[in-house]
C-alpha cells in the first residue's frame, strides 16, 4: 500500500487486498473521495463496482472495437440487453451472460440463478421472455467432479426455467480437460417487446421516488461480483457463501408484476439487481439519468436480522428490482406488487448531488461521486501477445484410419458429438406452445405468437480453434452462428457474446482475448451482423491453469414466414444430397485429429467471410423460395458426421460419393472446412439448383442420395443406422448413470 494512502480505522492492507483492490487502485479510491479514506462500507462498494465483472477494466479498450450498429439495431451494448427491430412494431430483446464461478462451487444454484438473472435482464426492458438457451462446458469426463457438475448444472437450468414457464430451446454441451477446475455456464434469453413499450435504466429527474420491489434481501451472494473477478485456487470451495440462491416461483410473480406496471406510464427507469445488487442498480440508474441518488437502507426489506449497510448494499439476493417512478404513482405501483405477493418499498429519492448516498440507522454510510463508481474505474490497456498462427498440417500428420466405419462410429459416440437428448429432455422446451420442432437442429426456431414470423436462435464457438489461432477462431465463432441461422432460413440479425478467458494479467491470455475480438469484429462487419449485448468473464482458471479461450456467440435471426423454414433432417427416400462449399480436407484442429489420431495441432480451418456470406445468402434464398426445406451445416466432425446427423434425424440412410477430389477419403469425410451446407432436395429440383449455383459462382456438387437404412460411402464401409444410433444415443446416459 502506498504510504500516503489514508486508511480508516480497522481497514488494513490485507482487508483492501481481500476486496480485490491493488495499492494503485486503492490510492485512486482515496483520490476520488477528495483525499479521504473510504469507510468499510464504501470500500465494499468500490470493490464490486471496480471489479472486473462489473467494470470490464481489462476489456473495455477491446470491446470498443466491435461493430454495434446497423439499421436493425434499436439498442446496442450498455443497457441490460440488446434490442433489434423485427418489423411490425415489434423488437427482439436478448443477451447472454456467464455464471461460471458460482456454478462450479454450487452447480444447481449457480446455474439456476444464472438463468434467473439473464431473464431479468430481458424483462427489465419491458420484454416478455420467449426462449432460453445455454452454452455449457465441463471438464474431462474422466475427472471425478465432472459427472456431479453436469448433473447439478442441468438440473439447475431445468429447475428454474421449467418452473418459470419459459422454454429452454437449445444450446451446447462440451467437454475438455481445460475446464476441470472452472466450468462455464453461459445463459442466454430472448424476449419480445413492442417498440413503443421499451424501458431503459436511466433514472432521470430530481425528487423522484426510488422503489425496491421483489424478494427480501438476505446475506447470500455477498461479494459474488468480486469472487467472479478472481481465479480459483485449492480453497475455492470456501467461496460457497458467495453463491446466490434462486426462487423461480418468485421470479414468475416478479415478471408478471413488472409487465403489468409497464403497461402504464408510471415507470421512469428500471434496473435488475444483478451482480453487486442494490449498489450496481442504484449507481447505474442514477448515472445514466445524470442525477444523484440517496437511499435509506432502514427501508430495505430484509429476510435476516441485523443486516449491516455493507451486507445490504453488496447482497446479490435474487428476484429483486429497483425502479424510479413518477411522483404520485407509488400507491398504484404498490397495489400491483402486493397483489402479486411481492415486497414493495420506497427506499430513496433521486437528487441533484451527483453522489451515491446511503444512510442506515441515522448514519451516512456512503457518500461517493457517482461518476467515479460508474465511469472512472481503472481502465487497463494490458500487455498482450497474440501468438503466431500455426502452419497448416500435412496429410502425413493426420494419416488415414484403419476403418472409416469405426471412425464414424467413434466420433458420433464421443463426448462432444453424442446426442444431447439426456440434457434437453430435462428442459421444458415446448412450454408456451410456440417452439417449432425439438432441440437438435442447427438453430432453435420459436414462433412469434399470433404471427407468421419466427425467431431462430443459436449459440456456438469452437474453443480449440481459438486456442490455436485466436483471430481465425473468433472469426469462425461468429460465422458458425451466422451459418446455423441461415441453415434454418433465418436472416441473421445480430449477436450477443460471452467472452470467457483466463487471467488477463498474463500477456498470452490477453492476446487470446485481443485476437478473438479482432476476428469477431472482422466477421461481424463482413456479415452485417453487429454485437448488441454481451458479457466478459475473466480469471477462469485454477492454480494458474486457464480454460481454453471461449468467446461464446449467441445469434438470432428472423424467419418472415414460419412455413418457409428448413430442418436439419434428410427430406425423403430418394432425395438428392447436394454439398455447397469448399472441400479442402482441412484436418488441423479437427475432432478427427484430436479423437482419432490423438493430437491437436496445426492451424484451424480458414474462414473466408465472402464465401460464408455468398453461400449463406444463396441457401436462405432457396429456402425462402420453397425450393429447399432440409438443410444442415457442416461443422465439428466434418462432412460424414453432418450426413450422419441428417440421416439419424429422418431415420433414412444415404449413399455418398467422394467426388473428383485429389484428396484421401478421410480428409474429404472428416475435414472441417467452413462455409458448407448439405441440402436434401427432390431429384428434379436438384438439377435446377446445381445450375443456379454455378451461375452465381457457388461451389457445389452432387454428394449422393438418400436411401435405405445405412450410410455408405463410395469405396468405403457401410454403417447401419441402428449401430450409429446406438453409439450416438448411448454415451451420455451411460456416462451419467455410471456409479
Amino acid at each position: 500500500m502506498t504510504t500516503d494512502s489514508p486508511m480508516a480505522e480497522g481497514i488494513t492492507p490485507e482487508i483492501i487486498a481481500e476486496h480485490g483492490l491493488n495499492p494503485r487502485e486503492y490510492a485512486a479510491v482515496c483520490d476520488s473521495l477528495g483525499g479521504r479514506a473510504p469507510s468499510y462500507t464504501e470500500l465494499g462498494v468500490f470493490s464490486v463496482m471496480w471489479s472486473e465483472h462489473c467494470s470490464y477494466k481489462s476489456s473495455r479498450v477491446w470491446l470498443a472495437k466491435l461493430p454495434t450498429t446497423g439499421p436493425q439495431v434499436i439498442c446496442g451494448p450498455g443497457e441490460n440487453a440488446g434490442i433489434v427491430d423485427i418489423g411490425d412494431g415489434q423488437a427482439a430483446v436478448f443477451k447472454m451472460e456467464s455464471h461460471n464461478h458460482p456454478s462450479y462451487i454450487e452447480p444447481y444454484q449457480g446455474a439456476a440463478t444464472g438463468v434467473g438473472g439473464i431473464m431479468r435482464d430481458v424483462f427489465t426492458m419491458g420484454a416478455r421472455p420467449i426462449a432460453n438457451m445455454n452454452a455449457l462446458r465441463f471438464g474431462s469426463p474422466e475427472h471425478p467432479k465432472t459427472r456431479h457438475l453436469v448433473s447439478g448444472v442441468v438440473s439447475g437450468i431445468g429447475g428454474y426455467g421449467n418452473c418459470i414457464g419459459v422454454p429452454t430451446v437449445g444450446g451446447e454441451v462440451n467437454f475438455d480437460k481445460s475446464y476441470d477446475g472452472n466450468i462455464l455456464v453461459n445463459a442466454m434469453c430472448v424476449g419480445l417487446v413492442d417498440v413503443d413499450k421499451i424501458f431503459y435504466a436511466a433514472a432521470s429527474g430530481v425528487g423522484n421516488p426510488v422503489v425496491y420491489v421483489g424478494s427480501k434481501t438476505g446475506r447470500d451472494g455477498i461479494h459474488g461480483a468480486t469472487m467472479a473477478s478472481a481465479e480459483f485456487d485449492d480453497d475455492s470451495e470456501e467461496k460457497r457463501p458467495t453463491v446466490q440462491v434462486g426462487d423461480p416461483f418468485t421470479e414468475k410473480l416478479l415478471l408478471e408484476a413488472c409487465l403489468e406496471l409497464m403497461a402504464g406510464d408510471a415507470i421512469i427507469g428500471i434496473q435488475d439487481m444483478g451482480a453487486a445488487g442494490l449498489t450496481s442498480s442504484g449507481v447505474e440508474m442514477a448515472d445514466k439519468g445524470g442525477v444523484g441518488v440517496e437511499l435509506n437502507l432502514d427501508l430495505v426489506p430484509c429476510r435476516e436480522e441485523e443486516m449491516t449497510a455493507y451486507e445490504m448494499l453488496l447482497s446479490e439476493s435474487q428476484e429483486r428490482m429497483l425502479m424510479v417512478l413518477t411522483p404520485g404513482r407509488e400507491d398504484e405501483a404498490q397495489k400491483i406488487f402486493e397483489k402479486w405477493g411481492l415486497d414493495f418499498s420506497v427506499i430513496g429519492v433521486t437528487t441533484d448531488t451527483g453522489h451515491f448516498v446511503t444512510r442506515h440507522k441515522g448514519e451516512i454510510k456512503t457518500d461517493i461521486p457517482l461518476d467515479t463508481l460508474a465511469n472512472n474505474a481503472p481502465k487497463y490497456n494490458r500487455l498482450y501477445t497474440i501468438a503466431a498462427a500455426p502452419a497448416k498440417i500435412t496429410l502425413e500428420e493426420a494419416p488415414a484410419p484403419n476403418s472409416l466405419k469405426h471412425t464414424l462410429l467413434k466420433l458420433m459416440g464421443s463426448a462432444d458429438l453424442c446426442s444431447r437428448r439426456w440434457v434437453w429432455e430435462q428442459y421444458d422446451h415446448m412450454v408456451m406452445g410456440d417452439t417449432v420442432g425439438r432441440p437438435g437442429g442447427d438453430a432453435a426456431v420459436v414462433r412469434i405468437h399470433g404471427t407468421d414470423k419466427s425467431l431462430a436462435i443459436t449459440t456456438d464457438v469452437t474453443p480449440r480453434y481459438v486456442a490455436a489461432d485466436a483471430i481465425e477462431g473468433g472469426k469462425q465463432a461468429v460465422a458458425e452462428t451466422w451459418r446455423n441461422l441461415s441453415a434454418t432460413g433465418a436472416t441473421p440479425l445480430a449477436i450477443t457474446d460471452c467472452m470467457n478467458f483466463g487471467n488477463p494479467e498474463r500477456s498470452e491470455i490477453m492476446g487470446q482475448f485481443a485476437g478473438a475480438i479482432r476476428g469477431m469484429a472482422e466477421a461481424c462487419e463482413a456479415l452485417s451482423y453487429p454485437v448488441v449485448s454481451g458479457n466478459v468473464s475473466l480469471y477462469n482458471e485454477t492454480n494458474g491453469q486457464a480454460i481454453l479461450p471461449t468467446p461464446a456467440i449467441g445469434g438470432i435471426g428472423l424467419i418472415k414466414d414460419t412455413e418457409m423454414r428448413a430442418s436439419a433432417a434428410i427430406g425423403a427416400e430418394g432425395d438428392t444430397l447436394l454439398l455447397i462449399g469448399p472441400e479442402r480436407g482441412h484436418l488441423g484442429q479437427s475432432l478427427y485429429q484430436r479423437d482419432i489420431i490423438g493430437t491437436a495441432k496445426g492451424a484451424p480451418p480458414p474462414v473466408d467471410l465472402e464465401e460464408e456470406r455468398k453461400n449463406g445468402t444463396f441457401v436462405r434464398e432457396l429456402i425462402a423460395a420453397g425450393d429447399v426445406s432440409h438443410v444442415h451445416d457442416c461443422s465439428d466432425g466434418g462432412l460424414w458426421v453432418a450426413v450422419a446427423e441428417m440421416a439419424l434425424a429422418a431415420n433414412i440412410g444415404a449413399d455418398i460419393s467422394l467426388g473428383n477430389q485429389d484428396l484421401p477419403a478421410h480428409a474429404i469425410l472428416f475435414g472441417e472446412d467452413q462455409a458448407r451446407y448439405i441440402l436434401s432436395v427432390d431429384k428434379a429440383k436438384s438439377l435446377e439448383i446445381l445450375e443456379d449455383a454455378r451461375e452465381n459462382g457457388i461451389e457445389i456438387r452432387e454428394l449422393g442420395f438418400a436411401h435405405g437404412d445405412s450410410l455408405h460411402v463410395e469405396g468405403g464401409d457401410e454403417v447401419k443406422l441402428a449401430d450409429l444410433r446406438k453409439a450416438h444415443e448411448s454415451w451420455l446416459p451411460d456416462y451419467m448413470n455410471t456409479v
